[in-house]
């Protein structure tokens, strides 16, 4: 037999199929160890052949494999081929989603421990017989009662002669025994089901009773109680002898799900993400492998949990832009879902209180099924009041906070409550200019103005008045003076969460506050500590970006706080408007969850705009109304595909010659599909250089037989590859920059 390999190399050149002779035990899906050329390298075996289009004289043999059985599933396989169809990616960079990085190169393993206990011919005897002194006898006792400890722990506790004594008369047997490295530990203690709403009991009805592939958009509002109702769909896949995935959007919200599905499941669950120790993660992978685990819970790697006979797949918050993958290899969460629930013949749910425009459009053409649960369990939503901030200015405020914001924090705190104050930006803030000729530090690597940090950072090292790039993680000093015009004097730009913070202790000194960042976030476990501190009121306030706008449940929460709703909409991207509205409802839904009233306070220099309106009233539907109609008549997505041409490289010249080449044979087919596209320009990126690498790009319009210019697009891009430039195609981009 011949062995399909696909070797661990990411690069163009080698990502194809190799031939080489099996061995025995070999089946697809085994990563093996090859001879190729002078080196010996990690493959994966992707299929078995007969024969082999070459000299079957001149194959090399399979090494060995490197695992016990197939790490990566047939189903995964055919992934694998829908993938490298749809997204142009190397086989090679998908297969390695399939495992745990660590994995490869065997940079991480099972974790084996020395096991002692009883053997089983001296379990049943009287110990009177062959148990010589005390301490035999006190450890005879406990291997019996405990049924067995590790090695290290028993010669810590007792005699250590004992031990060797009765291990040598064959009383005591060792064996080795894999020790699971389990994330969050103690989290997820048993609870009961909740008693569900009339709402909660149609949807789940509707779902439960779904035959075969089907897809569901589940429209809640925030504190509908979506979650209960994934709860109550997974028990019953569960109890079918099936298998689940669900998925949130960003690891901040995982640890407060994984343990409302783990109260509920126990060891069933098992957490996939990025923010897991390379052991913790292995093992996690592996007890879904075995079957040991049934539920994969985790942010967007998770859809690749190696889990088989799915039978549900649940995308929480699927209106994020986490779950599109925006470097390589870049995918979308929701089509691989789409491709495992058909495949799996099973039901996939789409949740969100602010579902994506494209999805909620797919519920008007049929693809997906709409099930509304338009009212909170416990009460009505908060009430949001907007706050004109020129006019503050106009009446001698220039405060960060409104002068009814200010009084409702103080109200806030004397009342014992909590509250949330949300601004999407972080550090200290976003830009530093001279007051005298306007020059802005900008990183020397990357186009982009640097931004203020002030104190220490996530890892306690000070940073007092660094300018940081947010793109390559550069650091600079803050200049004393202009190195333009040697002016001393500069003026702080838009402000981050870390001015928040500071403003707060010097209005409410006695107030306790926490600050949740990309900065304050980037250790261990860091999401847990500042949501569990936050949820065991150890904290007043918390400050964050986008991470504290979604899914999480906070009963004493009753104000929150959005300081500038202006940042997100005015971006020259077509989604502005939906991300602003998405923001606003999902971080005004964190208000008053439980029995008290919440107020939302939301600041802006544009209180007229069309997306305040509706976000006031959390008016999805009239908000869809309005957006859809803007996007039917400039010919954006959900009526048309938009395919991005990006091509960077060191060289400035060389990326566009490349550009200009690739731009050349799109424009012909242009021409000849007239019909196919509404719009077709290149440019250079709005950020035109990041790490050194200059970047432009060619954007498209498709409205027709886009399937066949996607292929046709993707063949250009590789007549056109060349050494030094990278070129990659995206669909329907998240971001433009």
């Amino acid at each position: 037999m011949i062995a399909k390999v696909i070797v661990d190399i990411s690069n163009n050149e080698v990502d194809r199929i190799f031939d080489y002779l099996t061995i025995n035990g070999i089946e697809p899906g085994h990563r093996v160890l090859v001879p190729f050329g002078a080196r010996q390298i990690e493959g994966y075996v992707i299929s078995m052949s007969d024969k082999s289009d070459y000299d079957n004289s001149k194959l090399k043999a399979i090494i060995k494999p490197l695992d016990d059985r197939p790490v990566i599933t047939q189903e995964m396989l055919g992934l694998m081929e829908f993938m490298k169809r749809l997204y142009h990616l190397r086989i090679v960079d998908i297969l390695r989603l399939f495992i745990p990085s660590q994995m490869r190169g065997g940079r991480v393993k099972e974790l084996v421990r020395q096991f002692v206990r009883i053997s089983d011919e001296y379990k049943d005897k009287d110990m009177n017989e062959f148990v010589k002194s005390k301490g035999q006898r006190d450890l005879y006792e406990y291997l019996i009662e405990s049924g067995g400890h590790f090695s290290a722990y028993i010669r810590e506790n007792f005699s250590t002669s004992a031990l060797n004594n009765l291990i040598e008369r064959g009383i005591i047997v060792q064996e080795k025994r894999q020790i699971n490295r389990t994330p969050y530990k103690g989290i997820g203690e048993r609870d009961n089901e909740l008693v569900l709403t009339k709402e909660q009991q149609n949807a789940v009805q509707t779902l439960v009773c779904a035959e075969f592939f089907s897809k569901f958009l589940l429209h809640g509002v925030t504190g509908s109680g979506k979650t209960e109702v994934y709860l109550r769909c997974m028990d019953k896949v569960i109890k079918e002898g099936k298998t689940a995935i669900l998925l949130v959007p960003e690891i901040s919200l995982t640890p407060q799900v994984f343990s409302k599905f783990k109260s509920r499941f126990l060891d069933k669950v098992a957490i996939l993400h990025s923010g897991l120790s390379a052991g913790e993660r292995f093992d996690e992978w592996q007890r879904l492998l075995n079957g040991d685990a049934l539920i994969a819970v985790g942010a967007r790697s998770a859809i690749f949990a190696p889990l088989k006979n799915l039978g549900l797949i649940i995308i929480d918050e699927e209106h994020d832009g986490s779950y599109s993958s925006e470097s390589n290899p870049r995918y979308k969460t929701q089509e691989i879902a789409e491709f495992r629930a058909k495949h799996n013949d099973c039901t996939l749910i789409l949740g969100s209180a602010t579902p994506a425009v494209e999805t909620y459009y797919q519920t008007k053409t049929g693809d997906y099924t709409l099930i509304e649960m338009p009212h909170r369990i416990n009460n009505t939503l908060p009430s949001v009041n907007i706050t004109n901030m020129c006019s503050e200015i106009y009446h001698g405020n220039n405060s960060l906070f409104s002068s009814d914001l200010h009084a409702a924090l103080a109200d806030c705190l004397a009342q014992k409550n909590q509250a949330m104050l949300f601004i999407n930006r972080r550090g200290y803030s976003s830009f530093v200019r001279c007051t005298s000729c306007g020059y802005v530090p900008q990183c020397e690597r990357c186009d982009v103005s640097l931004v203020l940090h002030v104190g220490a950072d996530a890892l306690g090292r000070p940073n007092e008045n660094q300018l940081k790039c947010h793109y390559c993680q550069n650091r600079y000093n803050s200049p004393t003076q202009c190195p333009t015009c040697q002016h001393p004097n500069f003026r702080r730009g838009f402000l981050g969460t870390q001015q928040v913070e500071e403003k707060i202790a010097q209005l409410f000194p006695t107030a306790r506050t926490l600050r949740m960042d990309n900065d304050t976030t980037q250790n261990k476990d860091a999401h847990l500590n500042i949501l569990t501190q936050f949820r065991e009121k150890k904290a007043d306030i918390l400050i964050g970006t986008q991470m504290i706008a979604k899914g999480h449940d906070f009963p004493e929460v009753t104000l929150v706080g959005i300081i500038d709703a202006d940042i997100s909409l005015h971006f020259s991207d077509y989604k502005a408007n939906e991300r602003t509205f998405q923001l606003i409802t999902q971080v005004s839904g964190r208000a008053g969850r439980a029995d008290k009233k919440g107020t939302v306070y939301l600041q802006t220099y544009a209180p007229n705009h069309f997306v305040y309106k509706f976000a006031t009233t959390a008016d999805y539907a009239a908000f869809y109304k309005k957006e859809i109609n803007i996007r039917e008549i400039t010919s954006f997505p959900p009526f048309s595909n938009i395919l991005r041409i990006l091509v960077s490289g060191e060289c400035q010249e060389k990326t566009a010659l490349s550009l200009k080449a690739i731009y050349e044979k799109v424009l012909a087919v242009s021409k000849e599909n007239k019909d196919c596209f509404s719009y077709l320009a290149y440019m250079h990126s709005p950020i035109k250089k990041i790490k050194n690498q200059s970047r432009m790009q060619i954007l498209m319009r498709i409205k027709n037989s886009f399937d066949e210019i996607l292929q046709t697009v993707y063949n250009i891009v590789d007549e056109q590859q060349k050494k030094g430039i990278s070129v990659f195609v995206e669909i329907n981009p998240n971001s433009l920059s």
